[in-house]
C-alpha cells in the first residue's frame, strides 16, 4: 500500500470541523471578549458574529481549492502550486517545528493540569501524564485513519454534548439576563470599535481550527462534493454553538460576572448549579483539549507527508505504513517533538511568537483561488466561492488586520524571532532541493 485510503465521509469532515476548532476557547474566552468590547453584550456577540463569518469565507475559499485538488497537504499544495514550492515549504517548515508540536504540547500539558483537580500529581506526574496523551494519541493515529475518525467523532460529540447541556440549562434557572440594560452602547467611539477589534483576536483564536480539514483531503471520499459542504456545515455548527454558549454564560452570570471571569464555564454552571458542577465541568473541558490535539495529530503530519513526496523533507516521512494505511512515519515525528515539548515545557512562549504567521498562509492560500481563477481557468470547479471575488478578499484583508495587529502588540524581538524561525527553513530547503536535483 503506498497511498492514502479515503474513507473519510461528509459528516466526517463536519465533526473534524468541530472537533478541531472547539478545544479550550469556548471555556475561557468569553469574559476577555465582553470586556474588550466595552461591556456591551451586543458588542461582543457582533464579534462572535463576525469571527464565524470570516471563518465561514475562509471555510468556503479553501472548499474550492479542496475541490479541485483533493489531495493530502490541503494549504502546502495550494501556495505550493499558485505561489512556488519555496514559500509552501516555509509553511510546512513552521507547522513541523512549531505549531503542530506546539499546538499538541499545549493541549496535552493543559490537559494534564486540569486532571490534577481529580488526580493529585507532581509536576514530573504532570509532565509524564501530558507526554502519555501525546503518544496516546499519536498510536490511535497510526492505528487507522478510520479508527481514528471515529474516536474524535465521540470525543466532540461529548465536548458538543457539554456545550449543549450548558446552552440549555442556564437560560432557564440564570437571571443573567435581568441585569441587561440595553444591547448596545448609547454611542460609539472609536475607542469601542478598537475594543471590539481587539476582543475579535481573542475570538478567530477561538475559531481556529476550522482549515486542518484540507489537509487530509486525500482521505475524503467524493471530495468534490463533501469536502467543501462538510467544511461549510461544521463551520455553521460552531457559529450557533459559540453564539449560543455566549447567551448562556450572560443568563448564569450576568454580563459584569462574565466580563471578570476568567473561567466562565465553569464559575456559570457554579452559579447555577453549585461547586460539584463547576468541578465537574472540568472533565468535557480536558475531553474538548484531548480532542482538539487528537485533530493536530490527525491532520498536520500529511503536510509534512506531502512535503516528503515532493522530496523536500525526510523520506521516510511520505511514506504509507503497508498494514495500516496511514502516514504513521509522519504522525510519528511530529508527536515526538510534541512529547518532547511537553517534557521540557520551554515550548509555550516559542508557540505565542510564530502563531501568527499561520495566519499570513492563511491569507496567502486564499490568494491562491484568485491566482488560480486566471491560470487554471479551465480546471473543472465542482464547488465555486460564493461571492466570489469579494468572499476571499475580505478573509485575506482581515487575515492581514490580524497579522498587523499582532506585530504592533507583540514586541520588536518577537517578531524578529518568528520570522527568523521561518527565514531558518530557507536554508533547509535549499539543501533538499539540491539532494532532489541530484
Amino acid at each position: 500500500m503506498t497511498e492514502l485510503q479515503r474513507t473519510i465521509t461528509r459528516n466526517d469532515v463536519a465533526l473534524l470541523v468541530v472537533g478541531s476548532v472547539i478545544g479550550s476557547g469556548i471555556f475561557l474566552v468569553p469574559g476577555g471578549v465582553l470586556t474588550q468590547s466595552g461591556g456591551s453584550v451586543g458588542m461582543a456577540m457582533v464579534a462572535w458574529l463576525f469571527g464565524g463569518v470570516l471563518s465561514m469565507m475562509g471555510a468556503l475559499t479553501y472548499g474550492e481549492l479542496g475541490a479541485m485538488q483533493p489531495h493530502a497537504g490541503g494549504l502546502y499544495l495550494y501556495i505550493r502550486d499558485a505561489f512556488g514550492p519555496l514559500l509552501a515549504f516555509l509553511y510546512g517548515w513552521v507547522i513541523f517545528f512549531c505549531i503542530c508540536a506546539g499546538t499538541v504540547a499545549t493541549l496535552a500539558v493543559a490537559s494534564s493540569t486540569y486532571l490534577q483537580q481529580f488526580i493529585p500529581m507532581g509536576e514530573t506526574g504532570r509532565k509524564l501524564v501530558s507526554v502519555a496523551i501525546v503518544v496516546g494519541i499519536a498510536l490511535l493515529n497510526i492505528r487507522g485513519t478510520r479508527i481514528s475518525v471515529k474516536a474524535l467523532n465521540i470525543g466532540t460529540g461529548l465536548k458538543v454534548g457539554a456545550l449543549a447541556f450548558i446552552i440549555v440549562s442556564l437560560p432557564l434557572v440564570g437571571r443573567g439576563w435581568s441585569q441587561v440594560d440595553r444591547w448596545f452602547p448609547a454611542e460609539f467611539s472609536f475607542a469601542m470599535l478598537s475594543g471590539v477589534g481587539l476582543a475579535m483576536i481573542s475570538v478567530l483564536w477561538a475559531y481556529e481550527g476550522w482549515s486542518y480539514v484540507t489537509f487530509v483531503a486525500g482521505e475524503v471520499k467524493d471530495p468534490q462534493k463533501n469536502l467543501p459542504s462538510g467544511l461549510a456545515i461544521g463551520t455553521l455548527a460552531l457559529i450557533v454553538i459559540y453564539v449560543l454558549a455566549n447567551v448562556a454564560y450572560i443568563a448564569a452570570l450576568g454580563p459584569d460576572g462574565v466580563g471578570k471571569s476568567n473561567r466562565v464555564a465553569a464559575e456559570s454552571m457554579q452559579a447555577a448549579f453549585g461547586p460539584t458542577a463547576a468541578t465537574l465541568i472540568a472533565i468535557p473541558i480536558i475531553i474538548s483539549m484531548i480532542s482538539a490535539a487528537h485533530s493536530v495529530i490527525l491532520t498536520m503530519p500529511r503536510v509534512y507527508f506531502a512535503m516528503a513526496r515532493d522530496g523536500v523533507f525526510f523520506q521516510k516521512l511520505g511514506e504509507v505504513h503497508p498494514k495500516f494505511g496511514t502516514p504513521a512515519f509522519a504522525v510519528a515525528a511530529g508527536s515526538l517533538i510534541a512529547a518532547v515539548y511537553s517534557l521540557v515545557g520551554t515550548f509555550q512562549q516559542l508557540l505565542g511568537y510564530v502563531v501568527f504567521i499561520a495566519w499570513i498562509f492563511y491569507g496567502i492560500a486564499a490568494g491562491c483561488v484568485i491566482v488560480f481563477r486566471k491560470t487554471r481557468a479551465d480546471w473543472p470547479r465542482p464547488f465555486k466561492v460564493p461571492g466570489y471575488p469579494f468572499t476571499p478578499i475580505l478573509f485575506i484583508l482581515s487575515a492581514v488586520a490580524i497579522v498587523g495587529n499582532t506585530i504592533v502588540q507583540q514586541s520588536a524581538k518577537q517578531t524578529l524571532i518568528a520570522f527568523g524561525i521561518m527565514a531558518a527553513g530557507v536554508p533547509a530547503y535549499m539543501v533538499w532541493s539540491a539532494r532532489r536535483k541530484a
